[in-house]
């Protein structure tokens, strides 16, 4: 007789891991480094679903250790785990509470989940750099902002955006450098970058994701990066739509980007207009159009043929 699934739910932080089995055990603490995880692993049952939150770095070694003892593993949306533990009617927030309905919402919900895929090494790199690059770009855009309408003589802030500037370009040309040292990737950044308003920073998030992940369609990619949008409609009454932003920000918004790019090329400006005169506002125009890039996106991925702007130029009535 086959024995029940056991979902385990694990709530990461930096230094400890809070592990609940289900709501007949006490939940309890591991130590959130090699050793202890793998001792804590040799425990678990070869059956069980392990799920834990994303939390930028510090679930990784967990779910990294954990699917190489064979295990089925979950990175949770945080998001996600909030409005359900909400909708519960949770009253506490403890370490061990959030284990348990972490353990719970995998219980309910792990038929429709996409278990968590380790990246090779030189996925991880290429996530890693294009992560920090985005947030060299925000601190870069805030000290210009911080000084903006200040007298700067003296001060010497050039240098500081010229340092900026050096290790923008530093990571640019490691990136590149990477890619160029994979076929596969290089040839698909290649062919990503035929994509009107997908520059080199896109077609590398886009390379590193597509080749990590296996993505049934184009909707599961859409899905995924959260520029879905969500219908809220009641009897005769037709809501305003939402973007789910359930998927990583980083992509979502490097789309809006090639979606603003693309708005001001001549091959896809027609496009662009067309949706604006559909009534609908310039950022939402922008989305929109970079949703349809997402879509040639994994099209063009998983073929072999470069971008034809003539599929996506208006029919004139």
């Amino acid at each position: 007789m086959q024995e029940p699934t056991l979902y385990v739910g694990v709530d990461v932080s930096k230094a400890e891991l809070v592990v609940s089995l289900g709501p007949q055990q006490r939940p309890y603490s591991v130590g959130n480094d090699t050793a202890s995880i793998k001792r804590w692993l040799q425990e678990i049952p070869a059956n069980a679903l392990v799920a834990m939150e994303s939390t930028g770095r510090y679930h990784g070694l967990l779910a990294h250790l954990a699917s190489q003892a064979g295990l089925t593993v979950y990175v949770l949306n945080a998001r996600d785990v909030f409005f359900y533990a909400r909708a519960l009617g949770t009253r506490a927030k403890t370490d061990g509470v959030d284990a348990g309905v972490i353990a719970r919402y995998l219980a309910e919900h792990h038929a429709r989940l996409h278990p968590w895929q380790p990246a090779s090494a030189l996925q991880q790199r290429l996530q890693d750099l294009l992560t920090r690059r985005a947030q060299v770009v925000l601190y870069r855009s805030a000290l210009r902002q911080a000084f903006k309408g200040v007298e700067t003589k003296g001060l010497e802030t050039e240098k500081l955006h010229d340092a900026f500037d050096d290790l923008l370009q530093a990571i640019d040309a490691q990136v590149q450098a990477l890619i160029a040292s994979d076929a596969q990737m290089a040839q698909g950044c290649e062919r990503l970058r035929t994509i009107t308003g997908i520059g080199p920073q896109t077609s590398a998030l886009l390379a590193t994701l597509l080749s990590r992940v296996a993505f049934a369609n184009a909707d599961a990619l859409v899905a995924y990066s959260g520029l879905d949008p969500r219908p809220n409609d009641s009897g005769t009454k037709r809501g305003r739509r939402r973007l789910s932003k359930k998927g990583p920000p980083l992509l979502r918004r490097q789309m809006y980007l090639a979606g603003f790019a693309a708005s001001h090329s001549k091959a896809l400006k027609p496009l662009y207009q067309a949706i604006r005169d559909k009534g609908f506002t310039t950022t939402e125009a922008m989305v929109i159009l970079g949703r349809k890039l997402l879509r040639v996106a994994f099209a063009v991925w998983k073929g072999n043929e470069v971008f034809d702007p003539t599929r996506l130029v208006p029919k004139p009535i």
